[in-house]
């Protein structure tokens, strides 16, 4: 069991603070012969996996059908064929929401750097040439960044107003808990409309109690520190620190006792 991370979100829909207590590690590492069997395209700074599916590697757009593409013929890497490798950019409808799907993270053992190889190599560019196969590529879960944190915390914010406004009785709150076979989303709003979102283990217990215990601690060590301004991003190394051992606490023990 274990707790993934904590948002907090502010009544304007604003992220104003973000936690990633354990990340779980989902690396895939083949090696691949020519011609590689999934589609990879750019998308912000990173090569994504935008068709195809193989040994739990996972594609997290759809590709458009045509030639070399998913709909038609042999799956080219970014979906052009060899000595026709598209522009290393990203579309407009590439980039409205953050991917899902797995990203490139090294190829031969040598960590990538967005969509660049170690040595300064387009990607694309590299993996659309056979002389460089059999070649070993590990792809893994990019780590969300700091602007694809910004949309998802103001996306759940108007999700839960939908919700609320949906919900057939007068008064809802709107949505407390979503449900996946992997995680599970926890929130807890305050009268004030700040929310409290965990991120945890679907068996994991006692998410409640924790809710209000980050409650709690918000109140303690940044609504009652001179230098906090309401609404603002949370900066507090006290909140850092007592946010973080109430997790572990959660983790081990599931609940919180009196004066815990």
């Amino acid at each position: 069991m274990a707790i993934f991370s904590v948002y907090v979100v502010n009544k304007a829909g604003g992220l104003i603070y973000q936690l990633d207590h354990y990340v779980p590690r989902s690396d895939t590492e083949k090696t691949f012969s020519f011609p590689l069997d999934l589609v990879l395209r750019p998308r912000d700074e990173r090569v994504v996996v935008a068709f195809g599916q193989r040994d739990g590697i996972r594609g997290a757009l759809r590709a458009a059908a045509g030639p070399g593409r998913a709909g038609g013929g042999r799956a080219w890497p970014g979906g052009a064929e060899p000595g026709r490798a598209e522009p290393c950019r990203a579309g407009p409808a590439d980039a409205a929401l953050p991917a899902v799907g797995h990203a490139v993270l090294a190829i031969n053992g040598a960590e990538v750097s967005g969509r660049c190889t170690a040595d300064g190599k387009d990607v694309l560019e590299f993996l659309s040439n056979p002389a460089n196969y059999p070649v070993s590529i590990r792809f893994g879960r990019h780590r969300l960044s700091s602007n694809e944190k910004l949309m998802l915390a103001s996306m759940f914010h108007s999700l839960f107003a939908i919700g609320s406004q949906l919900s057939p009785e007068v008064g809802s709150s709107g949505i407390e808990m979503l449900e996946t076979d992997t995680f599970k989303l926890h929130c807890f709003q305050t009268l004030t409309g700040i929310k409290f979102v965990v991120l945890a283990d679907p068996r994991q217990a006692g998410i409640d109690s924790l809710l209000r215990k980050i409650y709690e601690i918000y109140s303690d060590f940044a609504l009652k520190n001179p230098f906090y301004s309401l609404e603002m991003p949370i900066r507090c190394e006290l909140f850092d620190q007592n946010l973080k051992l109430a997790l572990e606490v959660a983790e081990k023990a599931g609940s919180f006792g009196p004066g815990s």
